[in-house]
């Protein structure tokens, strides 16, 4: 008598532990639901802008503005990651582009010390084009700490480079230089701007 008291007791358990995992299971997606929606808020070019400035004293609003509007990609990104991404695509672009800019100067130089230094900025910009590729990885895999560093970390290539043409008068990419390290600025402020 008392096992099938015992296994009765048991049989009515069981549902009510069942009912009670399905609400908490059930919760836990509720809870998550808002967390996913507010990732992918729609925010415009210009939202996303202000709030990049508002976290990096090195991103202007204007030039983020203006950068992200004038490139075909950004009518597909409608939200801060997206956004972000294509920033960092962009950084990734002109870093590839002041490399290869780099290595055609190289080749017209006749100055050995400007080849020199020539060839140290190429391979600053060839390192930052790599690491600017890998926060580009962790930026779409949602891993945004460490894409932040990285960028961080890539924005040096610009900063490296033109010290070595401190004293000279002539720094023929210097306009390289400047632009990538503004594009670098935006892709770490946007990403900056997500977990903030």
């Amino acid at each position: 008598m008392e096992a099938m008291q015992e296994r009765r007791s048991t049989a009515a358990v069981a549902p009510a532990t069942l009912s009670l995992l399905a609400a908490a299971v059930l919760l836990l997606a509720t809870a998550a639901a808002p967390c996913r929606a507010q990732a992918a808020t729609v925010m415009s070019i210009e939202e996303a802008c202000q709030k990049a400035e508002s976290v990096s004293a090195g991103v202007s609003y204007e030039h983020c503005v203006s950068s992200l509007a004038s490139d075909a990609r950004s009518r597909d990104a409608a939200d801060l990651h997206k956004l972000a991404v294509l920033a960092a695509r962009m950084a990734v672009d002109h870093a590839a582009t002041t490399e290869a800019r780099m290595g055609g100067l190289n080749e017209v130089e006749e100055s050995p010390h400007a080849r020199a230094r020539l060839h140290h900025c190429r391979e600053l910009y060839s390192a930052a084009a790599d690491v600017l590729r890998d926060a580009l990885d962790n930026l779409r895999a949602r891993i945004y700490g460490k894409a932040s560093q990285q960028l961080a970390a890539a924005l040096g290539a610009s900063e490296s480079c033109e010290d070595v043409w401190k004293g000279e008068e002539r720094v023929p990419v210097a306009t390289h230089d400047r632009e990538y390290g503004r594009m670098a600025e935006v892709a770490l402020g946007l990403t900056t701007g997500i977990v903030a």
